[in-house]
């Protein structure tokens, strides 16, 4: 592990080295991408509980009378149609309509947005955000990463863990649904959210209390099997449930509708920025569209392969590895619109051999509903 003095620490870093994880450079954060090995960690989150560190995301707070209407402009989604205490996935757009983030919004009874973005974005999103409002919106936006530690509680036995440190009825709290409470006797903003596929919880709280919080999580979750999981593990269950990384699915040259995200883009709510940009792109057609692929010979189709159809380069992979669920290598990748289906033969440039594999639809994995 690199010691460089420069990268960011979480409030867990400590905690992490003492758990002996493999830390590496995520992004410009020392960030532990495995504990014990990656296929353990993504199997407990499938089977039982696993706890993530994510206090490296970045949170905005957006303030005041006009605070829903400046974040109804910037993001994509429809704000207005959120009750307090719920939260949607949207995205930050430039006017060019490619993405600046993909983020979540959440909306508090008082008006006030909270939003939680991706770490290495949260600057480029708070200065984007700023611009935006201008002189425009009574809205105060105010970066407030060093107020919070975030740490994830994902899989069918997330709840169970959970509940057993906070009085609030976790039951209660509906699928993107939040509640501002307590967890171990400290204030937290507990979401109904997460990165995996799976159910679960984020937990928002104070940076003083993440060591201790994360702790008593693992000791709530022992008779569960709960494990800590890494950034390997937080891949490749967000690649089996086909869920976005900025980055590689989404960029400032990507849009969302090409990244098969049109749902979260309402263009019937009113002006919004990028709007007038997607609107000439559905006039136009898509060039290109975001698939799912499976690998049919033995390779990897890893990040920024090529991929050939009919012999020719037709795009590349945003995103690929071992699915140990499926037990299959799969990946998402960009081709022609024509060619963004499933059911089309294609060859990803592997060790600059094309090695068979063929699209199919998305998500690769589902959980069975409760």
């Amino acid at each position: 592990m690199s010691e460089t003095t420069d990268l960011l620490r979480t409030p867990l870093f400590d905690t992490h080295l003492t758990c002996r994880a493999k830390m590496v450079d995520f992004g410009g954060w020392h960030m532990p991408v495995q504990y014990s090995s990656i296929i353990e960690e993504h199997n407990a989150v499938r089977t039982a509980v696993g706890l993530f560190d994510v206090s490296h995301m970045g949170e905005i707070e957006v303030r005041g009378p006009q605070a829903l209407d400046l974040v109804n402009y910037v993001a994509t989604n429809n704000a207005a149609k959120l009750k307090p205490w719920q939260a949607h996935y949207s995205a930050l757009l430039y006017e060019h309509g490619g993405t600046v983030d993909d983020i979540l919004v959440h909306r508090l009874p008082n008006g006030d947005m909270f939003l939680c973005v991706n770490a290495s974005n949260q600057e480029k999103d708070f200065e984007h955000i700023k611009q935006v409002a201008g002189k425009r919106f009574d809205a105060e936006v105010l970066l407030a990463s060093d107020r919070y530690a975030q740490i994830a509680v994902q899989g069918p036995k997330g709840l169970a863990t959970l509940q057993k440190l906070t009085q609030t009825n976790l039951s209660e709290i509906k699928y993107y649904w939040f509640a501002d409470g307590a967890v171990s006797n400290t204030p937290a903003r507990i979401a109904r959210t997460g990165y995996t596929g799976e159910d679960g919880f984020e937990i928002y709280i104070a940076p003083a209390e993440a060591a201790r919080l994360w702790n008593e999580l693992l000791k709530a979750g022992e008779e569960f099997g709960i494990k800590p999981c890494g950034l390997g593990a937080r891949n490749t269950l967000r690649l089996e449930a086909a869920m976005a990384l900025y980055g590689h699915e989404l960029t400032a040259s990507i849009n969302p509708l090409e990244a098969n995200l049109g749902w979260i883009v309402k263009m019937d709510k009113g002006d919004f920025v990028g709007r007038a940009a997607l609107e000439k792109i559905q006039t136009h057609g898509l060039t290109r569209g975001l698939v799912g692929f499976e690998m049919k010979e033995r390779g990897i189709g890893r990040d920024a392969y090529e991929v050939w159809v009919d012999g020719k380069t037709a795009g590349w992979v945003t995103s690929g590895g071992p699915s140990p669920t499926l037990n299959k290598n799969i990946g998402l990748c960009y081709l022609p619109a024509s060619k963004a289906q499933p059911g089309v033969p294609i060859h990803v440039i592997i060790r600059n051999s094309p090695v068979e594999a063929v699209t199919v639809a998305t998500p690769f994995y589902r959980r069975a509903k409760a």
